[in-house]
């Protein structure tokens, strides 16, 4: 049982920091010039894209060592200011050499991350000439997206208002610069201008993805991951709803050009469904829209499910069917589905899913939009034939390796708040622990390992033969599992159901080595941190589980991941139960000490000061515990 991996799209390179380091580069001396044009290749299709000019060794080294000395340099003031002016003036003067050069390029872009404003306009306005060159260029690409990054620290700020009245002075020959607002607006109009041809290219369609974002003023956490070059295969696949989009403000006219940018999409709508490249442009477009522009996003929205309703009918129902199967236009509807209002979301499970759930979500690709579905479910009146219909092939789901699924629909009737107790009671079923009732305090070892009972546990028992009993001596010698990632969110989501009963018995029933594994476990760590926190879990119930880990605190103070865990049980012990952890530590604190997540630890805790100073140590707690307790009252109030 678990969730196949998906066949990810490359959305990114990597763009480690660059050069070796070195002083030197104070602003005295200029990097010797670049060696003119490269001829373009004979018989290229694309010349202008070769034609750009070549980055001497000699630079390179320069702007490596200008790079090394800024990140040396000390605290802002003038010396730094002066330092940064001069080496970003060279960099306008080779900007096109640096930006088409693959380290020179990385080099680039952490320069911009030290940029003011008015130098920052200066490198764009060098750049925006070769615009097509750049933003389809596999190194220059990323600058471009890097220069829309500092956005957010730049945009609006005091310093716009302060240079804008030095502009006539220094401008020089060239005449006035452009404000960072022009040019943005700018970008835009010139990608809009061509716009089928920018979301299509491999490098140009990171431009678009980046230019939307900074016209709504939202900064999508996972195409920042992209940036960064982050993205590890789970990280790929990771829906939309886990990303954390970050705000920052943008004038009015950013989101008229938003608007304006994101009308295109409909020009051409069966590009951007059909086409790999061009459909994560309208992928982020929804994500965008549905912050900012909520209404014309249900415009686009209405647009996309037209078209794909409109073409010709599947053998087995709605011609939407076809397109919920394919690899391209299936990530285009996990998105409209994410973004859908609860009445559109109702209608379109009717005219289209309704009666093929259990046949989406065997499929090996329609199974991710059916999940996008269930996430989008705020309703009672959606849910409950949602569940009717799918609750029979739960267990034929998971043998199918679509884990994720159940996870998706368990955590729908979470967030609903109905048909709890019938999906754990399947789910027990599921895993063969339902029967005989003394299998069930078993469930959260099958549940974090995505096993069901016989598997676990290794048994050997024929169809249609009377289960055996649970067996609690053969349980508790068995050490845990390996916990999974989907296998922790399903306990996440059960610890949140309104009676989590079953699982906090389960729970209280592991070993002190079990639970100290869980804790350790980088997914399993997490269903600590719901027991500490879920509303469901009463404070006497938190202590039964909790007090299993006597004994292995120090253990758990010296894993990284159960080190995390302990803070938190730490922050809501009361003085009793802190006085027996540190009690606990004191035995051991030298080792804590040495230990790289212990000594942290020690530090939260303060044991140094309970080991030598104890009442100093327990008048600092209980005033600790009387803030804390004056905080929740002002919470709750």
């Amino acid at each position: 049982m678990g969730l196949g991996p998906r066949s990810p799209h490359r959305a990114g390179r990597g763009v480690p920091a660059g050069g070796k380091r070195g002083r030197g580069a104070k602003g005295s001396g200029r990097p010797p010039p670049g060696r003119g044009h490269c001829p373009p290749a004979e018989g290229s299709s694309e010349p202008a894209l070769a034609a750009h000019p070549h980055l001497s060794p000699e630079a390179l080294g320069y702007f490596r060592r200008a790079l090394s000395a800024l990140k040396e340099a000390p605290e802002p003031g003038a010396e730094r200011e002066l330092m940064v002016h001069n080496v970003l003036k060279e960099v306008e003067a080779q900007a096109l050499a640096l930006a088409t050069n693959r380290t020179g390029s990385e080099i680039m872009q952490e320069l911009l991350g030290f940029s003011p404003l008015k130098s920052l306009c200066r490198i764009w306005a060098a750049l925006r000439p070769s615009l097509r060159l750049v933003a389809c260029h596999r190194c220059g690409v990323h600058v471009l997206q890097s220069a829309l990054l500092q956005l957010p620290r730049l945009l609006g700020s005091l310093a716009e208002k302060e240079e804008e009245e030095d502009v006539e002075e220094e401008d020089g020959k060239d005449g006035p610069l452009e404000t960072l607002e022009e040019l943005v607006l700018g970008l835009a109009s010139e990608v809009c201008d061509d716009f089928l041809f920018y979301c299509g290219d491999t490098h140009g369609s990171f431009v678009v993805r980046t230019l939307l974002q900074v016209l709504g003023g939202t900064l999508l956490e996972s195409e920042r991951a992209r940036h960064r070059g982050s993205q590890s295969p789970d990280t790929q696949r990771a829906p939309a709803r886990e990303c954390k989009p970050t705000d920052f403000e943008v004038p009015k006219t950013f989101l008229n050009h938003l608007q304006d940018l994101s009308s295109c999409f409909l020009k051409d709508i069966a590009v951007f469904i059909t086409d790999k490249i061009s459909s994560f442009c309208l992928q982020v477009a929804f994500q965008i829209l549905h912050r900012k522009l909520p209404q014309f996003c249900a415009h686009l929205c209405s647009a996309v499910i037209s078209y794909l309703s409109s073409r010709n009918s599947s053998a087995d129902g709605s011609p939407l069917l076809l397109f919920l199967r394919d690899q391209t236009s299936s990530r285009l509807l996990e998105q409209v589905l994410l973004v859908l209002e609860p009445l559109r979301l109702q209608s379109l499970f009717e005219d289209h899913f309704q009666g093929q759930l259990q046949a989406l979500a065997a499929h090996p690709i329609a199974n991710f939009p059916l999940q996008r579905l269930l996430d989008a479910i705020t309703t009672r009146e959606l849910l409950s034939p949602v569940f009717e219909e799918l609750s029979p092939a739960l267990e034929a789901v998971l043998a199918q390796g679509h884990s994720g699924v159940v996870i998706a629909l368990v955590g729908a009737c979470r967030r609903v708040g109905a048909h709890q107790a019938q999906v754990l009671q399947l789910l027990l079923e599921a895993f063969h622990c339902a029967e005989p009732s003394s299998r069930q305090v078993a469930c959260v070892p099958l549940f974090a390992t995505l096993m069901a009972y016989e598997v676990y546990y290794g048994l050997l028992e024929e169809e249609g033969v009377v289960p055996t009993e649970h067996q609690v001596e053969m349980a508790m010698a068995q050490a845990l599992g390996e916990v999974t990632v989907l296998g922790s969110l399903l306990l996440q989501h059960l610890l949140h159901f309104s009676s989590p009963g079953i699982i906090l018995q389960s729970l209280g029933a592991l070993t002190g080595p079990q639970l100290l594994t869980l804790a350790q476990s980088p997914a399993g760590s997490h269903v600590l941190d719901a027991v500490l926190t879920s509303p469901s879990v009463t404070r006497k119930q938190r202590r039964r589980v909790l007090k299993t880990l006597k004994g292995q605190y120090v253990a758990l103070a010296c894993s990284r991941h159960g080190s995390r865990v302990l803070d938190a049980i730490w922050s809501g012990a009361a003085l009793g139960a802190r006085k027996e952890i540190a009690a606990e530590l004191g035995e051991r604190d030298q080792e804590l000490i040495r230990d790289p997540f212990g000594h942290h630890v020690a530090r939260n805790v303060a044991l140094t000061t309970f080991l030598k100073r104890r009442e100093a140590w327990e008048q600092q707690q209980g005033a600790v515990a009387k803030r804390r307790r004056a905080l929740n009252s002002i919470l709750e109030d």
